[in-house]
């Protein structure tokens, strides 16, 4: 059986789906109690940040897929309860700032963290290092569909997205082969874009143009503050973003050699999800 922490994530549902496809169990642990995971997979509820909220989990848990932003602090007491429950190695959604900084550091030092915590804990390891996500576009869906225009910061800022499918396939292969012990992996799209080119092809997969419109830092921070968000997350957001337009991010073809295919493409997740950046029907 492998446990799935940070399930309804994009990676983690993908993995939870992988792996059920593979005829392998999943324990799936989610703080929300209507989650619908694919394939069958046993639901744990609990927040992972507080493993004494975790339900039980069941015995036999082989491998487990850890999440550092779903797990806070407490990765190192999460791990001990796998350890006792028979997990021997756990997989790690860690992040590429951990070998190549940018942004706020003490973003980076969490990953930095779980992953000392993971070493400490005895179990074989593989960390995933992973680009940005090409789902992070997500969050211009309701700009497109209402003006066709992203207004943000940075529009130079360039980094090579990548698809979250991929590092699910990824993260299942290191999963179910002991073979990737001790790989500390950097992921990546195969492309570097800027802003102005993500938008462009969300365009692209539209039918429609799409522009990137540039704004001030200190305009999308208070623009984000006014919905609502917390100020990390413009921290996170604009710290990176300041860096990448100075310097791009990484670009690799690790995905490629791991998975015997390219690696999917920014344009291949915008033509996946244009439905989401499309204009509701009127009525």
């Amino acid at each position: 059986m492998f446990l799935v922490i940070g399930a309804t994530g994009s990676v983690g549902r993908e993995a939870v789906s992988l792996l059920s496809e593979a005829g392998e169990e999943v324990a799936a642990v989610t703080r929300d109690p209507a989650a619908t995971l694919p394939g069958g997979a046993h639901v744990v509820i609990g927040d992972p940040s507080r493993p004494d909220s975790i339900a039980a989990l069941p015995d036999g848990i082989e491998a487990v897929l850890l999440s550092p932003r779903a797990v806070g602090g407490a990765a190192a007491e999460l791990l001990s309860l796998a350890a006792r429950l028979g997990a021997r190695r756990v997989v790690v959604l860690s992040s590429s700032t951990v070998e190549h900084p940018a942004g706020y550091r003490r973003f980076a030092d969490h990953f930095r963290s779980v992953e000392q915590a993971v070493r400490d804990s005895g179990l074989r390891w593989t960390f995933l290092r992973c680009a940005d996500f090409a789902a992070n576009a997500l969050a211009w869906a309701p700009q497109i569909r209402a003006t066709g225009v992203v207004r943000g910061a940075y529009g130079d800022a360039a980094t090579s997205p990548i698809h979250h499918r991929d590092i699910a396939e990824v993260a299942v292969r290191a999963l179910l082969d002991s073979g990737h012990t001790g790989h500390a992996y950097l992921l990546t799209g195969p492309q570097s874009l800027d802003q102005r080119d993500k938008a462009r092809l969300i365009g692209e997969a539209m039918g429609r143009d799409v522009s990137f419109q540039e704004l001030s830092p200190e305009q999308v921070r208070r623009a984000m503050l006014a919905q609502g968000l917390p100020e990390d997350v413009p921290d996170r957001l604009l710290g990176s973003l300041a860096d990448y337009a100075n310097a791009p991010g990484p670009t690799t073809d690790t995905v490629e050699r791991l998975l015997g295919r390219p690696g999917l493409t920014f344009a291949e997740w915008a033509a996946d999800n244009a439905a989401v950046f499309a204009t509701p029907a009127a009525g």
